[in-house]
């Protein structure tokens, strides 16, 4: 269908060609027409003062003012100011001519015309400020009207629009060229016409954008639903408009503020803090989409001359860049936070599983929209897992200075921690691209809070349980049982019973115990009556089986036997003569070669009716078949050292 154009003077209800003069109108009308015709003149005439009047009242920047009627009269005069030479001719003066120009539309005209005003003296500078500034709010104009709808009807408007930006950016370039090695202080005007254009295309596109809600609003949907509002209706109706600024030579500039707009919007989207990865991941996704396709509105790369490509890839470039930009943040807040939430020393720890997932469902998303995102996003994730380590034994550090012993369960739990760390990571470099020197400084990391806590842990038990067997033997309740019982319940909630480290510690923590309650039986003084040797006796027998129940449970089944060398005294004291005390005797000599003699006298004070010369004979045979230990490791009796008696080793006054 051909394309009808239509005239901005015949919007404006006047013919293309010049008037003629008031002798010629009288000669060859009707008298009735001839003063229809007059009428309309003077009309024309009001209005041409209005528009004059209005441009004075903007002369120089706005400085001058003027009372209404005085207005009227200087613009009156306006019309009968000398004019140039063409004008002159006519009988047209320059300004009136000038005004002509700007009413039908004819902007590149009276861009001539007022260029040549303002260098024809008689304060022609002065008055083409002002003409300039009237020219370009019927530009403005245009364009508004362009932009409401009336596209077609204003085109050759909006063609001389675009032929008067030409102009300016031609006589300003021509102006900077002659005023080269000048000390002229003095600036181009007209200034800013094609930046009030743009600012004008910006602020309509920007309206015409569809309102998201509220930047809080965390609905995914709600921004799918937006965005594809954006592509279905508001793209589309941007590239609609986008032919007649073609036509008109206009439509880079177009282009470029619908491209500035919508990066703006989505900036705004993206920069907003209540913004979560899936819905940066979504618009990251949407600018792709729209950047591959290349055919939705102005952002259509064969809408652009050939030399502006690079420009609209730019643009989208940069709408892609910036929401990847966000994107990772996001990505390091929500990794983080997450992290923090999952290894509270206050809470259970979670497991290696939902760790595993914090650290790959982002990268997995990404891997959905784009392979070279995805890498991004894991190096992030990894990044962010390293400074949550460090960060960690930060915290640990702090949690191990506090005053006082640290609770066995927030040891336990830490150390638990740790473990599953170690567990993530080793799956991490199976699933992630880590380096070596990543894998150094978890390793690293992990190495330094297992010993500093493990060491923290076990001086705690010790402390606890010193503490408890202090007066054990003489009490009924000491609280050992007790200790016992909480050890039991804590190693039973580790949830990573089947790695070294657990083994480790209950195995450590047994070693602990036996030898604090060795310690405590040796030492403690005793009444040499047989009724408290009973006593003590019938207490070790419990104590013992509570001991070995309790961590046989923690190790489990699969465990190995735990050195026992409670069972191996009460074995000693339990014989029925001297003969089988000494059969008892040489098993304990082998496993604890570390036993000293006045060990060996403190346990035979237990015995109750052992004659001297039963326990002459036991001391002898220590001595001949007690060895040197062939190692100082675990030594058990090492370090118990024996509280001089009221009788000497044997038992009598001699030694």
């Amino acid at each position: 269908m051909r394309k009808t154009k239509h005239s901005w003077a015949a919007v404006a209800g006047r013919g293309n060609k010049g008037e003629k003069t008031a002798e010629e109108n009288a000669r060859i009308l009707p008298k009735a027409t001839y003063e229809e015709r007059k009428k309309q003149e003077a009309k024309r005439k009001g209005t041409l003062k209005t528009l004059a009047g209005k441009l004075l009242k903007t002369v120089v920047g706005g400085k001058e003012t003027m009372k209404k009627a005085g207005g009227e009269d200087v613009a009156g005069s306006l019309l009968k100011i000398p004019t140039s030479r063409k004008g002159a001719e006519r009988g047209t003066p320059a300004e009136e001519t000038i005004c002509i120009c700007i009413e039908q539309g004819k902007f590149l005209e009276a861009c001539d015309h007022i260029y040549n005003l303002k260098h024809s003296g008689n304060d022609g500078v002065r008055k083409s400020e002002s003409l300039y500034a009237l020219l370009a709010e019927r530009m403005w104009t245009v364009v508004e009207e362009v932009l409401s709808g009336s596209g077609r009807m204003f085109l050759e408007p909006l063609q001389s629009v675009g032929e008067s930006l030409k102009w300016e950016k031609q006589k300003e370039a021509d102006w900077l060229g002659n005023s080269q090695g000048m000390d002229s202080v003095s600036t181009w005007s007209p200034n800013f016409w094609r930046k009030d254009l743009e600012e004008k295309l910006i602020q309509y596109v920007t309206a015409q954008i569809p309102l998201f809600g509220s930047p809080a609003n965390t609905d995914d949907t709600a921004l799918k639903q937006h965005l594809s509002h954006l592509e279905t209706t508001f793209l589309p109706s941007l590239e609609h408009r986008s032919d007649i600024f073609k036509e008109a030579g206009l439509l880079v500039t177009y282009a470029r503020c619908c491209r500035t707009s919508l990066c703006s919007h989505l900036s705004t989207l993206t920069d907003s803090n209540h913004f979560s990865f899936s819905q940066c991941l979504l618009i990251y996704e949407w600018g792709l989409k729209i950047y591959k396709s290349g055919s939705k509105a102005c952002l259509r790369p064969s809408q652009i001359p050939q030399h502006n490509l690079s420009l609209d890839g730019q643009y989208l470039v940069w709408i892609i860049l910036k929401t990847e930009e966000k994107l990772l943040a996001v990505t390091r807040k929500e990794v983080g936070k997450a992290l923090k939430e999952a290894f509270d020393i206050g809470k259970p720890p979670c497991t290696d599983a939902a760790v595993i997932q914090i650290l790959t469902e982002k990268t997995e998303a990404a891997r959905r929209v784009s392979e070279s995102l995805s890498e991004k996003v894991e190096a992030v994730c990894l990044e962010q897992c390293l400074r949550f380590l460090e960060s960690y034994e930060d915290e640990v550090r702090s949690f191990l200075q506090l005053d006082g012993c640290p609770p066995i369960c927030s040891s336990l739990r830490i150390l638990e921690n740790c473990c599953l760390l170690r567990t993530v990571w080793l799956k991490l470099t199976y699933i992630c691209s880590a380096s070596t020197s990543q894998d150094l400084k978890v390793n690293g990391f992990l190495d330094r809070m297992e010993d500093d806590i493990t060491e923290r842990f076990l001086q705690t038990v010790t402390s606890k349980v010193k503490g408890t067997l202090k007066n054990h033997f003489k009490k009924c309740d000491s609280g050992f049982g007790h200790i016992l019982e909480s050890l039991k319940q804590s190693f039973l909630a580790f949830g990573k019973k089947q790695t070294d480290m657990y083994e480790a510690l209950v195995q450590a923590v047994n070693a602990i115990v036996i030898t604090e309650y060795v310690q405590a039986l040796l030492t403690t003084p005793r009444k040499p009556s047989s009724v408290q040797r009973r006593k003590v006796v019938n207490k070790i027998e419990e104590d013992h089986r509570m001991m070995q129940a309790i961590f046989k449970e923690c190790l489990g089944p699969a465990a190995g036997p735990l050195k026992d060398p409670i069972k191996a005294i009460l074995e000693l004291i339990q014989a029925s003569d001297a003969e089988g005390m000494e059969i008892a005797l040489l098993p304990i000599l082998k496993e604890f070669p570390e036993l000293r003699k006045e060990h060996l006298s403190a346990v035979l004070d237990l015995k109750d009716s052992l004659g001297r010369e039963d326990r002459t004979a036991l001391l002898k045979a220590f001595e001949d078949n007690c060895r040197e230990s062939e190692t100082e490791a675990n030594l058990l009796f090492a370090d118990i050292e024996v509280k001089p008696r009221k009788y000497g080793l044997c038992g009598c006054l001699c030694c």
